[in-house]
């Protein structure tokens, strides 16, 4: 797919997403990375606008260099901010109370601690949504036992294999202490993320190292 295909089909699905203002937002392609410039309204489009492109067959990477701008009425106080992502946390019951946050200049940072990393996405999700921020920092460390290699190894082909939306054929797993690595190709975005997604599942696991390449 040309550079030119990649901005056209880019562009006209960011403007046919409702939650987007896509009218600020700048597209262009190099041999299938995509870049987004510009402005967006908040954090949430800012995230909802690299989903987007990440959908678009021929995408292989998204830079999203969106700027965050409020409008007058959206801007807060750093305090209010907080005060807000503590209590949506607090009443997510996917986030675990050790997970707190601070705010500084709009930018939430995540600190505490998880046991699994989709309790780490939840509490970004939560707070990427909320009105006034304009960034986020996730420092969530996960704790847990160490997961015995091989059994690590094991479950995450298996899940692979369970999975209609993997091809376990083309990825490899490689594991070390608290670490995996997911090396291989896939044919889609989606693909991928699945693939992640089931490697972060795993119980003990605190850090997955992404070396899969998507290849149309």
């Amino acid at each position: 797919m040309s550079n030119d295909d990649l901005v056209t089909d880019v562009t006209e699905e960011l403007y046919w997403d409702p939650k987007l203002d896509s009218g600020s937002i700048a597209v262009s392609a190099d041999n299938g990375t995509v870049t987004l410039r510009g402005a967006v309204g908040s954090f949430r489009e800012k995230r909802e606008a690299a989903k987007d492109a990440r959908r678009i067959y021929g995408v292989t990477d998204v830079k999203n260099d969106l700027k965050v701008r409020l409008m007058t009425d959206a801007q807060r106080e750093d305090a209010d901010v907080r005060a807000d992502v503590l209590q949506s946390l607090g009443l997510d019951s996917l986030v675990p109370a050790t997970v707190d946050a601070k705010v500084k200049d709009g930018i939430v940072t995540l600190t505490g601690t998880a046991e699994y990393q989709y309790q780490r996405d939840e509490a970004e999700f939560v707070a990427g949504n909320l009105l006034g921020v304009i960034g986020l920092t996730d420092e969530v460390e996960l704790i847990g036992p160490p997961p015995e290699a091989d059994d690590v190894k094991h479950d995450i082909k298996k899940a692979f294999k369970r999975n209609a939306k993997i091809d376990a054929d083309d990825l490899s797993i490689e594991t070390s202490d608290h670490t995996v690595t997911v090396k291989g190709t896939v044919s889609s975005w989606a693909e991928h993320d699945e693939a992640i997604d089931a490697a972060w599942a795993a119980p003990g696991v605190r850090d997955v190292h992404d070396r899969i390449q998507v290849i149309y």
